[in-house]
């Protein structure tokens, strides 16, 4: 089973609120092919130079697919814009800034290709159960790029201070989607690692250079290395990433724990994600009688994200929270950041269970894939909540889904 072999397998269209009924902010539509958020919003500034802050949008969008966003310019240009990847449209006028309460969620047209007759039955079954039980909403692997190949997350180490482990994790840790150069300065830096006057001379310029030559400076002028200093000086969007990859495992956890004491084993399958294996129900016994935790934990709960910022849940939340800090060696008043200010957890709930809306699938001969099927599922979303998700829960059969 394959998936994005082109760009037009996979669709996302955001279901914006916004209404154009006059103000100082300027609405468009963003429909961008191939590229991302960060990169397109660069673009507009770039051409109609305008200051970043002016530009607000609800959320990133992919880059390998074709996607339609809304946003705003403060005061912006009433025309339209077209480059070659991404084509922006001037809607109207509104009174603020559009922001993730400006949309209600996500309409997702996915194209699954090059599945055998049996990869269909299983995913038609699954949508099913998916349409009867739900899907849980868990944080899928675009959320945990900063995971590199030791396994451990940034976040808690900047969350304990230890300085230079953080550092390490963020600058010398090897990805699996490093490319060849990358990989080459990684090694380098591993290799001459606490050598920083020795490691400025071969490392090439990058920014993870000028953050070893302020490590190098420190050294020549007799000090010790400022590592503390050293993480502060990367870019406040990457810490930022750092922080939610490590929340978002642990409400992964949180909430795959909670789905393995409330469903009996046979009731559930386990899917890999980078955040740790994860739990999925995938059919409730009619016969199980309710409990207190039932009612609680799937089809109504709201988990919160895990952070000093919350109170410690009560009962059974709580007490397998308790378990994952434990098994973190931290506690909840450790989970925050004390230094740079720049940077903190969010703070808010995410539904447990969410249910895809209007959840249909057709199947048909594949185009690029000769004696092959293609299964198109398109369904609605709430915003935050994961597409690859569900596609994992239909394809789940001990085998990788593969994507381009």
């Amino acid at each position: 089973m394959k998936l994005r072999r082109l760009p037009e397998d996979f669709q996302v269209t955001e279901l914006s609120t916004a209404v154009a009924n006059g103000g100082p902010f300027a609405l468009y539509r963003l429909t961008k092919t191939s590229i991302g958020t960060p990169e397109a919003i660069g673009a507009i500034n770039q051409r109609w130079q305008i200051h970043r802050k002016r530009i607000s949008y609800g959320g990133l969008k992919d880059r390998h697919a074709v996607t339609v966003q809304y946003l705003t310019i403060h005061n912006g240009p009433r025309k339209d814009l077209q480059q070659k990847s991404f084509q922006l449209e001037y809607i109207g006028q509104t009174s603020a800034a559009y922001n993730t309460d400006s949309f209600r969620g996500n309409r997702f047209v996915l194209v699954l290709r090059d599945m055998t007759q049996d990869e269909i039955e299983t995913a038609l079954s699954a949508i099913d159960a998916v349409q009867q039980y739900g899907l849980p909403n868990y944080f899928d692997d675009q959320r945990f790029g900063s995971l590199g190949f030791s396994g451990e997350w940034i976040g808690r180490s900047w969350c304990l201070s230890d300085w230079e482990r953080a550092l390490w994790l963020a600058l010398a840790d090897l990805h699996e989607h490093d490319s060849s150069s990358e990989k080459k300065q990684k090694r380098l830096l591993q290799e001459l690692w606490g050598q920083w006057p020795e490691c400025q001379q071969q490392l090439e310029r990058s920014h993870r250079r000028s953050i070893v030559t302020y490590l190098s400076d420190k050294v020549k002028a007799g000090k010790d290395p400022d590592f503390r200093g050293a993480f502060a000086r990367i870019s406040v969007d990457l810490r930022g990433l750092y922080l939610s990859a490590y929340q978002s495992a642990l409400w992964n956890r949180l909430l795959s724990r909670l789905v393995e004491r409330i469903c009996p084993a046979d009731c559930c399958s386990t899917v890999p994600l980078l955040s740790g294996p994860s739990c999925f129900p995938v059919s409730i016994p009619a016969d199980r009688p309710q409990t207190t935790d039932d009612s609680f934990s799937l089809f109504s709960a709201e988990l919160p994200l895990p952070s000093a910022r919350i109170d410690r849940p009560e009962g059974l939340m709580g007490e397998i929270l308790d378990q994952i800090l434990a098994e973190e060696q931290m506690e909840l008043r450790q989970l925050r950041v004390k230094y740079p200010r720049d940077s903190f957890f969010s703070k808010g709930r995410r539904k447990a269970i969410v249910q895809p809306q209007q959840l249909t699938a057709a199947t048909a001969e594949d185009d690029l894939y000769p004696r092959r099927q293609k299964l198109t599922l398109s369904f609605d979303l709430p915003r935050g909540s994961y597409a690859t998700i569900l596609v994992k829960r239909l394809s789940w059969t001990g085998s990788t889904l593969e994507s381009s």
